[in-house]
């Protein structure tokens, strides 16, 4: 998963989080908010009073009455002022009778005096009408809660796809888009990040690093391998006048053709890593133009005498439409195609089978087996197989030089093409992918 993706996952769910404990609390709070602002409005209703009776004493409101009541059409609210001198500045939900109904209220308590004289001042709300917005305000603090949490995420997701928008234009460009040997002459990438600048930089010179040290096994690897060809063919020929000579004994004769066997297996060699040299330093055009069909249908021709030779059978099945492969080296492709067919006929069962198909994928791509009846190869060696010198386990001393395969492998890559093998009880299958842009 993406880094960007996890890290809006993170706030999505940190959010939802709070959010969640956010609707657990609400009705607490906005009971504990409807409460506190029921008893700032009966403090705000014993100032108004107070400050009328300081101005016009408290004969306005008794008007030679005893006491002074007073109470909404629906009793929700009443106020009452009666003489007493008990001492109260409470706020408390008690019971009340107002007109022979007894409710809930929640009461101000108030004493005072007033021209000598003590009074105890009531203010009450009916309990049921100060919770009776709850529901509402919840809902409304919900739905504020719900479109705050959708911009805060909006507005993350943005900053954070600018944020690390750099990251994506290193991955892309030092990483992705890469095809060996890498470019390190490419601009750095523009960010006021710090970790993202060393990143980039870091990356740049390990690729140069890289190149360097290729560039370094390349050249030993091509001067070394057309240093030995002149040796070895000099040695080669002189063993040849050596068994061209009468006086030579059998016994003397015999160990010259081992020499032989060996200096022509070297030779071979030598050969085989001269030619992946080669394709590593791109000396080869890719202005080709091959029909496919043609291709493999002329490699089998080459293959009859090695086929018979362990009487194997040759099935080769390929679609209508079979492609034209575009800006390939016909040499090289014809090599590789060569190597896995030598390969399935040298691994194969005698009496086995080879079977060459091919098919298109939902790409386009196009998709060329060329599998075998041989026994399966283990597991383990599956993604070693392309390596330099890589035998089988079940090859013999005399069957190749571990070179075949690792040519395929330069050959493929140099076309920027894939290769893929699969093996079972059932045999062997070597997948040349060819892509669409080719055709």
């Amino acid at each position: 998963m993406k880094l960007i993706n996890k890290l809006s996952l993170f706030i999505t769910f940190s959010k939802l989080i709070i959010a969640g404990v956010f609707i657990l609390v609400l009705p607490l709070i906005v009971s504990k908010v409807a409460s506190e602002y029921t008893d700032y409005l009966l403090l705000q209703q014993r100032n108004k009073v107070l400050s009328t009776i300081s101005t016009k004493g408290s004969e306005y409101y008794l008007q030679g009455e005893q006491s002074y009541g007073s109470y909404t059409m629906l009793k929700d609210d009443y106020i009452s002022l009666e003489p007493s001198f008990v001492k109260a500045d409470t706020i408390e939900t008690s019971r009340r009778v107002v007109e022979r109904d007894t409710s809930n209220y929640r009461v101000l308590s108030y004493s005072f005096t007033d021209r000598g004289k003590g009074y105890l001042l009531e203010i009450g709300k009916k309990s049921a009408t100060i919770h009776q917005y709850n529901k509402p305000l919840q809902r409304i603090a919900f739905i504020v809660l719900a479109g705050l949490i959708f911009i805060s995420l909006l507005l993350d997701i943005l900053y954070n796809a600018v944020l690390l928008r750099p990251l994506n234009i290193i991955i892309k460009k030092q990483l992705v888009n890469q095809r060996f040997p890498f470019n390190t002459r490419s601009r750095s990438v523009r960010t006021t990040t710090s970790d993202f600048k060393y990143l980039d930089e870091q990356l740049i010179v390990l690729m140069r690093q890289v190149n360097e040290a290729f560039e370094k096994e390349r050249e030993f690897t091509a001067n070394a391998s057309h240093e030995l060809m002149t040796p070895i063919s000099i040695l080669k020929s002189k063993i040849e006048n050596l068994l061209l000579d009468e006086d030579c004994s059998e016994t003397f004769q015999s160990k010259l053709q081992d020499m032989s066997k060996t200096v022509n297996r070297l030779k071979r060699i030598v050969s085989s890593l001269l030619l992946i040299s080669r394709i590593d330093n791109a000396q080869y055009s890719l202005d080709d133009r091959v029909n496919l069909a043609e291709l493999i249908a002329e490699i089998a021709d080459e293959m009859t005498l090695p086929l018979e030779s362990k009487n194997l059978e040759l099935q080769v099945e390929l679609p209508v439409g079979t492609p034209f492969i575009n800006q390939i080296n016909k040499d090289l492709i014809y090599q590789c195609i060569f190597n896995l067919f030598h390969n399935a006929i040298k691994y194969n069962n005698e009496e086995g089978k080879v079977k060459v198909y091919g098919s298109f994928t939902d790409l386009g791509d196009f998709e060329l087996y060329i599998h075998n009846t041989g026994e399966a190869i283990p597991e383990a060696e599956l993604p070693l197989l392309f390596n330099r010198f890589k035998k089988l386990t079940n090859a013999s001393e005399t069957q190749g030089n571990g070179l075949g395969l690792a040519i395929v492998k330069s050959i493929v890559n140099y076309h920027s093409m894939t290769i893929n093998v699969s093996s079972s009880q059932a045999g062997t299958a070597f997948i040349l992918t060819f892509p669409k842009r080719l055709f």
